[in-house]
């Protein structure tokens, strides 16, 4: 049987056989799912990365705006690209540990207050010139810039000093933090010669791939790197495309074409249907996205907390995760935490869909009744749009005025979210709390898409960073989502599972819940196993 369900797996790694087909000749030979998938693994580690072919992708979440700037990235597409060409100090795994990547070794001392990162030696740009500490200096100190509008300027705040000493990167804070280097995984911090100073848009970075091409909204192109420096595990492809195609339809006809390889954003409503495809697998993994509607709370009538109340319990939390995501996630709580976080609380209260209670802070808002305007467009996560009818149904029942307004997929994330007072939108989670709250909720942080401001708020998030003791830590990260779910500007309905798909014949491919297609990784980690 051994022998059997060898050569079967190695079918399986070489595009011969389904994964489906496979576990389920498992099955027929008694042997469980669990068991037959870990023998897909190590098949797969065994036929090891093919190199050569061109990878394609078809992606939503891209805009005619989009840049290479790491700093402005805020969807998918960019971000995919960042992966290409540019690396981080470090990156998180999809067990949650701290892998090395430009930087070899971190430690810190007892307090926290200070880490030293040892930064790696001999990894050239693909400008040719070799990575050093003063590039990780300035570009850490780029993203610290006001002018910058970096994404990450949220988790910069707390960096008292910054300096270079021999080899390695010394960071100071003003109090400790465990986990600051957790912190330093952000894709915004993308290593880039000079920091990016002179040209932060030029793609020159030190990861696997070259720009070939750039044609934002439509299509991007990359070059394999003959001397880059992790070409083991990194880099199979000699070239890889992205094709930036945000309408769902598309990208699913694309895979089974056999125009693309692998996409993103699978809609729940296809998912179950798509994954019967003979050349082709969905895959799921839950994690800590989510999907939400965000209002600002410094502009009216969302000012008003009543108001917000009313629109937090107008939503059937519910409906959504079967209607919208099919199963694919599960409910949410209107804070942006998870039991996929360490330090989670689940005592914390289920908010409950109820008309009365909604229809009743509605009344004491004081509204004058004109329309509460909710923009969206499908881009903004998959079934955005019939979510917000979905959510405009419910309020109307509760009296609320509820009008939805569709936008254009183009210059959503950059003339929609974080500009205008209520909008449909998404975000991937962060690997621990503190990185989540500083990048999204921290009183000075750039993509505080809530306006939420609040002293008490900011103290208890530098108070939780300092905290050696995990219990107090808990009760402190505890009262910081109470407070974001009862005052805040989030209505989180419901967390997403990330789901996307990929052809049979893409090799070394793993679930990894920090992110949609192994946290935007597959199109530089996967291999073409018939290239």
């Amino acid at each position: 049987m051994n022998d059997q369900l060898k050569h079967l797996s190695e079918r399986v790694t070489k595009g011969l056989m389904t994964r489906r087909e496979f576990v389920g000749r498992a099955a027929a030979l008694g042997v469980t799912a669990a068991v037959a998938n870990a023998m897909l693994a190590t098949a797969a580690k065994a036929e090891g990365p093919v190199k050569g072919g061109t990878i394609k992708i078809g992606a939503s979440g891209g805009e005619s705006t989009n840049t290479q700037d790491p700093a402005l990235t805020a969807s998918e597409v960019p971000l995919y690209n960042l992966r290409h060409w540019g690396e981080t100090l470090v990156d998180v795994g999809a067990d949650g540990s701290l892998e090395m990547r430009m930087a070899e070794s971190v430690e810190g001392t007892a307090d926290a207050k200070k880490w030293v990162f040892k930064i790696r030696k001999g990894v050239p740009f693909s400008n040719g010139k070799d990575m050093t500490p003063d590039d990780v200096l300035m570009t850490m100190q780029r993203h610290s810039n006001e002018d910058s509008q970096s994404g990450a300027l949220g988790i910069m705040r707390g960096i008292e000093n910054m300096a270079v000493d021999g080899d390695n990167f010394v960071v100071e804070l003003s109090t400790g933090n465990a986990d600051l280097p957790y912190l330093m995984a952000d894709y915004h911090l993308m290593i880039q010669p000079g920091g990016g100073m002179d040209n932060p848009g030029a793609g020159i970075g030190t990861g696997p791939y070259t720009i070939e091409f750039d044609e934002p909204g439509v299509r991007h192109g990359f070059k394999r790197r003959d001397d880059y420096w992790d070409s083991e595990n990194r880099g199979h492809a000699e070239f890889s495309e992205q094709l930036v195609l945000n309408d769902a339809t598309a990208r699913t006809a694309a895979l089974q074409s056999g125009q693309v390889h692998m996409i993103n954003r699978v809609d729940p409503k296809v998912a179950g249907l798509l994954d019967r495809a003979p050349n082709l697998t969905v895959k799921s993994v839950a994690g800590r996205g989510h999907y939400v509607f965000i209002m600002h709370v410094d502009t009216a009538p969302f000012d008003n907390n009543e108001l917000r109340l009313a629109l937090k319990y107008a939503i059937n939390r519910e409906e959504m995760v079967d209607k919208i995501l099919r199963g694919y996630g599960s409910i949410g709580n209107d804070m942006p935490i998870n039991g996929s976080y360490p330090l989670f609380d689940d005592t914390i209260p289920q908010r409950e869909f109820s008309l009365e209670k909604a229809a009743e802070h509605y009344k004491k808002s004081g509204h004058d009744g004109s329309p509460i305007i909710l923009r969206t467009a499908d881009g903004a996560f998959p079934g955005a749009v019939d979510a917000a009818a979905l959510f405009q149904q419910s309020a109307q029942a509760a009296g609320i005025p509820l009008e939805i307004k569709r936008e254009p997929n183009d210059g959503y994330w950059s003339e929609v979210w974080n500009v205008q007072p209520f909008c449909a939108s998404y975000w991937g989670g962060r690997p621990v709390q503190d990185q989540m709250y500083s990048t999204a909720y921290l009183s000075t942080a750039d993509w505080n898409d809530t306006r939420f401001k609040v002293p008490e708020f900011d103290e208890m998030l530098l108070a939780a960073r300092a905290e050696i003791d995990e219990a107090k830590r808990k009760d402190i990260y505890s009262k910081m989502g109470r407070m974001l779910r009862d005052e805040g500007g989030l209505i989180l309905p419901m967390f997403n599972d990330f789901v996307g798909a990929i052809g049979n014949n893409v090799g070394g491919y793993y679930d990894d819940p920090n992110g949609p297609l192994m946290n935007n990784k597959a199109p530089i980690k996967c291999w073409l196993t018939d290239a």
